[in-house]
């Protein structure tokens, strides 16, 4: 069986950028919205709806989906992915956006490298431990790490 496959480009679509944003190639951001000052970095992908606040850095290789929403002066590490589909019926949701459930960063979260953020809420002023795995609320400001990510210590 020989056929064609669907090929879809790598690239930056139908998005709204603020002013001084730096963004390194290749990216494929598309239908987000990206703040003043922010910086992206390569082999990210933004998707569809994303906001992305002023002066928040996005390091490689990050993958930020659908209805996540990042506060201002955030750091997002090498390599954090962002889910948004929980596998709520026993396995992915195949599209069914009904299925999917949203995160929201407040302002001055640092997010380490390889550090998994499932659809949860974080307050202002948090940092998360390198390769931790977020799956609840943040609800308190302070440093979080681990899988699942515990509360370490309060904010200074």
């Amino acid at each position: 069986m020989s056929g064609q496959p669907q090929v879809h480009q790598v690239g930056v679509r139908d998005v709204k950028f603020g002013q001084r944003v730096k963004m390194v190639e290749p990216c494929n951001l598309y239908g987000c919205e990206i703040a003043d000052d922010c910086f992206i970095g390569p082999f990210t992908e933004i998707q569809a709806g994303v906001v992305v606040g002023a002066r928040t850095r996005v390091q490689s290789h990050a993958f930020i989906c659908e209805l996540v929403s990042i506060g201002e002066d955030c750091f997002v590490g090498h390599g954090v992915m962002f889910i948004n589909d929980t596998f709520a019926t026993g396995g992915p949701a195949r599209g069914r956006r009904e299925l999917w459930r949203s995160t929201k960063i407040g302002n001055r979260v640092s997010i380490g490298s390889n550090a998994t953020i499932m659809p949860v809420s974080i307050v202002d002023d948090v940092v998360i431990g390198a390769g931790s795995v977020v799956t609840k609320d943040i609800t308190e400001s302070g440093s979080y790490a681990g899988n699942p990510a515990r509360r370490l210590k309060s904010k200074t």
